[in-house]
């Protein structure tokens, strides 16, 4: 039809130039979509405080992703409700590319395994893009307790029953839901104390107001060399690089038990195919800058090179582990 309509537009006008003019007019708005993403700075939402290991590597993503783009990529941090709030503004917001989420462990599958009437399912209501990074949490604790290693840390526990106390970001997130299944790994009795961000929990274990937490190594290591906390035990699979003479729980507790966080980058469902794929390809550019392998190597984390289909199947799994975990610990939220 619309090749009939050109055919007889050409012979009435006898123009070349005014046919030209209608087909790129025609055409010109499908290709400039395609086209312009970005052509204004982007929100990049870290749902958790300043200074802790999400918004770290958030802004390093974000800098990155600006560097590509030639668009400012902006962290805004939008924090409460252990990362519920910022992933609730993302998924609400418009699908066009210009609101993304720093997903995390906690965002999507620790709250989704925990929290009742969780707002929003994190594999439905969002677009997963990149999961790009995965990086171990550290045990750390209050010097003063003198506890140096799991050994001891179990120890204390056996004879001081009720005293110990561990920190989160949160009711729900992923420290809080990995110190339980730590606690029942062990046989360790610790009481929950929830806060809004790991850096805060860091600063009452340092002053001495709660006895441990969670805290990635990019965090906790200047405060372990400044002897203000000690980190007993990571919880990655092998021994870090970084830390090679620290244990791993597992092999300090001689269990199988791991604990840490993957770090991804997600929008609002529905985002267009090509702007899915554009980020897509810039992730995966960035995974392969050795400048970016080495900041992730100095901080104890991996690099994910996956595509959003390897990205998707990746948290769905992540998501059902945690659900199961939570339901052996009872303290499941999913049917």
């Amino acid at each position: 039809m619309l090749t009939n309509f050109l055919l007889f537009d050409f012979r009435k006008m006898k123009n070349l130039k005014i046919i030209v003019s209608f087909i790129l007019v025609f055409f010109a708005p499908m290709h400039l979509h395609a086209q312009e993403y970005p052509n204004r700075s982007v929100k990049v939402v870290v749902t958790f405080t300043a200074g802790g290991g999400a918004d770290f590597m958030g802004r390093v993503i974000s800098q990155k992703l600006s560097e590509i783009f030639q668009q400012p990529f902006v962290v805004d941090n939008k924090t409460g409700a252990s990362g519920v709030i910022g992933v609730q503004y993302v998924a609400q917001s418009k699908a066009d590319g210009y609101n993304l989420l720093l997903g995390t462990t906690g965002t999507h599958s620790t709250n989704f395994a925990t929290i009742p009437n969780i707002p929003y399912n994190p594999i439905k209501d969002l677009t997963t893009i990149a999961i790009f990074s995965d990086a171990p949490y550290l045990v750390c604790v209050n010097p003063k307790l003198g506890i140096t290693s799991i050994k001891e840390l179990v120890q204390y526990s056996q004879k001081n029953p009720g005293k110990l106390t561990f920190g989160s970001s949160g009711v729900g997130s992923s420290p809080h839901l990995g110190f339980e299944a730590m606690k029942t790994a062990l046989g360790i009795d610790a009481t929950h104390i929830p806060y809004k961000g790991l850096p805060s929990a860091m600063a009452d274990v340092i002053s001495g107001q709660i006895s441990m937490t969670y805290d990635s190594i990019a965090s906790a290591v200047p405060f372990m060399k400044a002897g203000r906390v000690n980190c007993i035990a990571i919880g990655s699979k092998e021994r870090s690089n970084i830390l090679p003479d620290m244990p791993t729980i597992a092999e300090a507790s001689g269990t199988n038990f791991t604990m840490g966080s993957w770090y991804g980058l997600f929008a609002p469902k529905n985002l267009p195919d090509a702007i899915t794929q554009q980020l897509s390809a810039a992730i995966l550019q960035i995974l392969k800058s050795s400048d970016f392998q080495s900041t992730l190597a100095n901080v104890g984390a991996i690099g994910l090179p996956m595509s959003p289909s390897q990205s998707q199947a990746y948290l769905e799994a992540d998501v059902n582990r945690w659900v199961q975990i939570a339901k052996n610990l009872k303290m499941n939220s999913q049917p």
